[in-house]
């Protein structure tokens, strides 16, 4: 997949994500994404304005955010932002945006600062930000506040839960640097759904307020707490900065400062600050819907495949003549084998002339590019040898043995036999692919003819 392809990705799920919200996310599919969660005042607002460089999340005390935010930044010339509620409406004062955000949560959970798990859909298209979509959900908090329900806690945890639970979401998990970093309500939450923290990106902020003499560094240098996709560092701008208007550009300017002077982060500053976040956050993102996808397909196909079938249900056939509709699917059913026999098999009675198709793209995908991609495969001949050389030794341990002993060749070849799993994989996803357009093809046919029969009563 070119660079192009890729850089293609993120806008393609945000497509599938407007399409989702826009009928009320029922269905069961697991986007490929990114959900940001932390405490309370952890810094995410800060986090998530900075990488637009404006102000525009609602902000006070208690819960802000009441209900998810699918946040998607997409880089283009000019600077605007619109709701997929209201679409075609072009917002380019942000302040708008925030109070746009309030009202249209006061509209579905009320006033009384109880939540809700349908998302609000923004997009911000800004020459300041790389295509990134994020999700920004409730902060984790403990005591309820005014009229809000006594079991706020456990109902903003669900919430969390229900996104984060799910093998495809990546988890962003905002701590502040000034509170005990094992007892980061973020990093528990993930570590429940995430034990060997996999998918988990940390996010530390507040570094600037840590007392005097005390660091981070343990953690982000991945130490501490030790998360797969490690940790990244930010300064955000302090309440007193955002009250007084402290520009986001100068605040930016500030963090980069803090890293470059701070005798601690120093040597990491490179691999510090929001603009750093930002462009790890695009890359990950980007080469986890890579990954996802063929999975993710296969199932988009089968749901598509399984309502096709209720749809079809749904037309149905004269319901005054049962044995007309009996003989008439048993017809197809044979049809469609035949089709598909064919199609597989070879001697066509339509033979495709524009490009190789069925059976004979099947073909070429085991006897060319498989090999092909067993061929790219490097095999390092000397190293293999010495490997063997070393598994026979330890295998003997202080005997010396006169025959080779058996295990160390199922280690070496173990070892070998693993590289092969990728072009398998591959070879297998193009196989599927095949077949469900050779299918798709079949039943295409059929019901052209069931059509025909339809005209035809």
């Amino acid at each position: 997949m070119g660079n192009r392809g890729m850089e293609e990705l993120i806008p393609l799920v945000n497509k599938l994500q407007d399409a989702f919200s826009s009928i009320g996310q029922a269905c069961n599919l697991d986007l490929p994404q990114i959900a940001v969660v932390g405490g309370q005042s952890a810094g995410k607002s800060s986090v998530l304005e900075n990488f637009v460089g404006r102000d525009f999340l609602p902000r006070g005390s208690g819960i802000v955010t009441r209900r998810p935010l699918v946040l998607q930044l997409i880089s283009a010339t000019a600077e605007w932002a619109e709701f997929l509620h209201c679409k075609g409406k072009k917002f380019t004062d942000f302040d708008e945006v925030r109070q746009e955000i309030e009202g249209e949560t006061d509209r579905v959970t009320g006033a009384n600062k109880g939540i809700s798990p349908i998302p609000i859909n923004l997009r911000v298209y800004s020459p300041h930000v790389l295509n990134l979509t994020l999700i920004d959900l409730p902060g984790i908090t403990k005591v309820p506040v005014g009229d809000q329900p006594v079991d706020i806690e456990q109902q903003i945890r669900d919430m969390i839960l229900q996104f984060i639970t799910k093998e495809s979401c990546l988890i962003l998990a905002v701590t502040p640097a000034n509170t005990d970093l094992a007892n980061s309500d973020a990093l528990k939450l993930a570590k429940d759904v995430d034990p060997q923290g996999l998918r988990t990106i940390g996010v530390i902020t507040k570094l600037d307020l840590m007392d005097e003499g005390t660091d981070a560094r343990d953690i982000l240098e991945n130490k501490l707490l030790p998360l797969r996709r490690g940790y990244i560092g930010v300064v955000n701008r302090s309440q007193k900065d955002i009250d007084g208007r402290k520009d986001i550009k100068a605040a930016l300017d500030a963090e980069r400062k803090f890293f470059l002077s701070h005798a601690s982060y120093r040597h990491m500053a490179e691999k510090m600050g929001t603009p750093r976040l930002q462009r790890v956050l695009n890359e990950q993102l980007t080469n986890h819907i890579r990954d996802t996808l063929p999975a993710f397909r296969s199932k988009l196909q089968s749901q598509l495949l399984a309502l096709d079938k209720e749809a079809e249900e749904y037309r149905g056939y004269r319901p005054d003549d049962p044995s007309r509709k009996t003989k008439q699917l048993l017809q197809m059913v044979q049809q469609f084998s035949v089709d598909f026999e064919k199609r597989i098999e070879g001697s066509g009675d339509q033979v495709d002339t524009v490009e190789l198709s069925g059976g004979a793209k099947i073909n070429r995908i085991f006897h060319e590019r498989f090999p092909f991609e067993l061929v790219k495969m490097e095999c390092d001949e000397k190293e293999m040898r010495r490997e063997i050389s070393y598994a026979i030794k330890n295998i003997h341990g202080i005997r010396t043995g006169l025959f080779t002993p058996d295990m160390a060749f199922e280690a070496i070849v173990k070892k070998q036999v693993i590289k092969l799993k990728g072009p398998c994989v591959k070879c297998v996803d193009m196989v599927i692919q095949e077949l469900i357009n050779t299918v798709r093809q079949c039943s295409n046919k059929v019901t052209h003819v069931v059509h025909r029969g339809r005209k035809a009563i």
